[in-house]
């Protein structure tokens, strides 16, 4: 009885561990993926991806499309949720550490989908201000957290994102070209961080870096008018949010042991 109990119990664990795998390999596809990616990516046997995709698609955290397509589901939304506002809280002292050296809002995105989304803000105490809702989803293309997420991923990945998304003009700086876009986006991993030429707003500059050992993709910034954020601060800025990005991966692979 002992034996069979324990049987039971290592493979329900089992179970569970491969059902998460396949959840992780839609997400790293973007959101969506078809059988015969999800076959190639995990080393499971074909009719246990089967039998995963049913049980998971039966409780709401996978869906198959009208094409057969599989991409993550409606229940998701809630633990995304509560996850971001648990993270939008372990990184506002971060956050507030960024903004009193630097007097700048300072911002935390995640990418979600084929998209970044805001995870949490601390405002800078100038009157003249960026304010970005938490909560709010921008572009990878055109903003500089996106950029920095895209600065982490692989090539492969990040033509297939922006495929998706497509590449509206916001501006006239908004970069439009996959070319240029994968040139920009080279020139940030050269450099360890991106930036965003008033391409999401006129009169707007980013600075942005990618959060290393992140569970997924994210990126730190600070951002304001760009007759203060001008040269002489992104100097001054790099060093300070290269380490606050560094501070908050520490946090997060601690959170996760």
């Amino acid at each position: 009885m002992t034996q069979t109990t324990s049987k039971s119990t290592t493979g329900g664990v089992q179970s569970v561990e491969r059902a998460f795998e396949l959840l992780e390999v839609i997400a790293r596809a973007g959101g969506e993926a078809a059988l015969s990616e999800l076959a190639a990516d995990t080393p499971l046997p074909l009719p246990t991806i089967h039998r995963l995709l049913r049980t998971l698609v039966g409780v709401g955290y996978v869906r198959q499309l009208p094409n057969r397509r599989y991409s993550l589901g409606p229940r998701l939304i809630r633990l995304g949720e509560v996850a971001n506002r648990q993270l939008g809280a372990l990184a506002s002292p971060v956050l507030k550490e960024l903004v009193g050296k630097l007097g700048e809002s300072a911002n935390i995105a995640v990418l979600d989908g084929d998209m970044v989304t805001y995870i949490a803000q601390v405002q800078s105490p100038h009157s003249m201000r960026m304010i970005t809702e938490v909560g709010r989803r921008a572009m990878l293309h055109n903003s500089g957290v996106g950029k920095a997420v895209l600065s982490v991923l692989d090539d492969e990945r990040v033509q297939r994102l922006v495929a998706q998304a497509g590449m509206p003009p916001k501006t006239a700086n908004t970069i439009t070209t996959l070319g240029k876009l994968f040139t920009d986006v080279e020139a940030s991993r050269e450099r360890g961080y991106a930036i965003d030429e008033e391409e999401q707003e006129l009169g707007v500059r980013c600075i942005a870096v990618p959060v290393p050992g992140a569970p997924t993709p994210m990126a730190i910034s600070v951002s304001g008018p760009v007759t203060r954020v001008d040269q002489k601060f992104i100097e001054t800025a790099i060093p300070e949010l290269q380490q606050a990005a560094r501070e908050l991966g520490l946090q997060l692979v601690a959170a996760a042991d």
